[in-house]
């Protein structure tokens, strides 16, 4: 059976499932895009190839195996895009919680089945049918659960909404020793550079007490305020509108000490660097190009 332990974004990673590019049934129709960043791609007719995506996803795998992390994969199902496996399930604790995600996207979660079968019933949580999230909104920071989301207004409205206010009451529900702290999130269906489309799209706490913001990507000061407050302003990185599109927020921590950042995010890992983080740098300029990056390619499953 496979064991399941994770209480924050940063301990050290013993066991990941990474997404799969093997046929992700490359450039979509523009109808059948489900955020603006694929959607601006298909129209420029610069949407990632099926090589580069591979390229790009095994470059992460050999980071993953670099530090002796346990790599799973989904099982592949021909001509889906399997890439983002962070948002088809997510573990809190010992439990593992199944989502109910985007109609869009719902045949991705049959392809870690097998996964599934090998956790323990009693460790696996699912939703009730009127809760939606996905696991790019659900952050963990030891004592609290931080929850990107948007109300009923937003959500019913826009299309990159997917996580709503009964997801955040459900999780506080099945998890009452824990603090779950909710974050409305700016969204828009047509403009990537104004939209949020989960919270680490924003916002990752890194290494022992660090965290990357972007402070615009949140609907309300006091959240943003909250956030300061917590790690402490000398203690983030803040991160440009620019930046926030090329997705600097969605590194990975491998430890407190190793994070895999793309390449091309100069100044970001200068910055980190700087404060005796090591920076794994990947090629992952493609994938981004469909409004995910490497903390939604992975689902980690066992932090130490």
């Amino acid at each position: 059976m496979i064991a399941l332990n994770l209480h924050n974004e940063t301990n050290p990673l013993e066991a990941v499932v990474l997404g799969l590019p093997d046929s992700f049934g490359g450039t979509p129709k523009l109808e059948d895009c489900y955020d603006p960043k694929s959607r601006e791609h298909v129209l420029k007719g610069t949407f990632p190839t099926q090589q580069n995506v591979i390229n790009e996803m095994n470059a992460v795998k050999s980071v993953l195996l670099k530090y002796s992390v346990e790599v799973f994969r989904p099982r592949n199902i021909e001509g889906l895009n399997q890439i983002f496996s962070r948002d088809i399930g997510f573990v809190i604790d010992n439990k593992f919680i199944v989502p109910n995600i985007i109609d869009d996207r719902k045949e991705e979660v049959s392809a870690i089945d097998t996964l599934i079968e090998n956790i323990r019933a009693e460790d696996i949580v699912p939703m009730p049918s009127d809760a939606r999230v996905e696991g790019g909104d659900v952050m963990l920071c030891d004592d609290f659960i931080f929850v990107g989301y948007s109300e009923e207004s937003d959500f019913h409205k826009y299309q990159v909404a997917r996580t709503n206010k009964s997801a955040v009451d459900f999780l506080q529900h099945s998890f009452p020793h824990k603090k779950v702290k909710s974050f409305e999130l700016k969204k828009s269906d047509v403009n990537p550079k104004d939209n949020a489309l989960h919270l680490d799209c924003c916002f990752q706490p890194v290494g022992q007490h660090y965290a990357i913001m972007y402070k615009a990507g949140f609907k309300n000061q006091s959240d943003v305020d909250f956030l300061i407050n917590h790690f402490g302003e000398d203690n983030i990185i803040f991160i440009s509108r620019d930046e926030m599109y090329q997705m600097n927020s969605n590194i990975f921590s491998i430890s407190p000490q190793v994070v895999i950042s793309e390449k091309g995010f100069e100044r970001l890992n200068k910055e980190l660097r700087n404060k005796g983080i090591t920076v794994e740098e990947v090629p992952y300029a493609e994938i981004a190009k469909m409004e995910g990056l490497l903390r939604c390619s992975t689902l980690p499953l066992r932090r130490k």
